[in-house]
């Protein structure tokens, strides 16, 4: 019996559809929207304009948003013990990563918002955050011992000075460039861009070493 092209193309498309949704239940995304399934998510897996921004800095919140909820997701639930766990002694344990992330926020908007030279911030700003940015030995020795709410209290604390002051700006802003790392021009979207990629890093870090914990 001749199969039309029309029937062809249609099982082709049905054997992909298949094969693409067994793929995706398993995927971060998919299995993160389920967990969630009982909360309010409108909007988080929705990349574009965001009420009460301006388009382009709607877009790059909207980003912003969806890598932060993937991070919280990874850790909410681990204990004092997992949260200072190092693999060895070189490396940077879950806790400091994520102030750390804190702290790169925290000094990129020191740096856009308020348009202060790198490193140029009062001494009171580099006690609190100069070791989370840093890491290193001083990172391991002082950022231990904190719950889960801690770290993801800093977080949020400074992603809502994020939020409010991105509302406060347009898309001519984000656009705005100088001469930053290296001297190289750059403007304020490659600068939170790096905000969102750096977070994406670690989180593939944090994935790492919770594969790692002691049994």
């Amino acid at each position: 019996m001749k199969i039309n092209n029309d029937q062809t193309n249609r099982r082709k498309f049905i054997k992909g559809s298949t094969i693409l949704t067994a793929g995706l239940i398993s995927s971060p995304l998919l299995s993160l929207a389920h967990e969630r399934s009982n909360t309010n998510t409108e909007g988080l897996y929705i990349i574009g304009p965001k009420e009460g921004y301006a388009p382009q800095i709607g877009t790059l919140l909207s980003t912003m948003t969806m890598m932060r909820t993937w991070l919280i997701y990874s850790v909410k639930d681990l204990t004092v013990e997992q949260l200072d766990y190092q693999i060895d002694d070189q490396s940077n344990s879950i806790g400091a990563m994520l102030l750390h992330l804190a702290a790169t926020e925290k000094y990129y908007q020191l740096n856009t918002f308020e348009e202060l030279a790198w490193g140029s911030w009062s001494e009171e700003i580099k006690k609190e955050w100069d070791v989370p940015m840093g890491l290193g030995k001083k990172g391991r020795d002082q950022i231990k011992g904190n719950e889960i709410e801690y770290y993801i209290s800093k977080l949020n604390e400074v992603r809502e000075v994020t939020k409010e002051e991105f509302a406060q700006r347009n898309d001519e802003w984000l656009n705005k460039s100088e001469p930053f790392f290296q001297e190289q021009p750059t403007n304020n979207y490659c600068k939170w861009f790096h905000v969102c990629e750096h977070e994406s890093n670690h989180n593939g870090q944090i994935k790492f070493i919770k594969k790692r914990f002691p049994s």
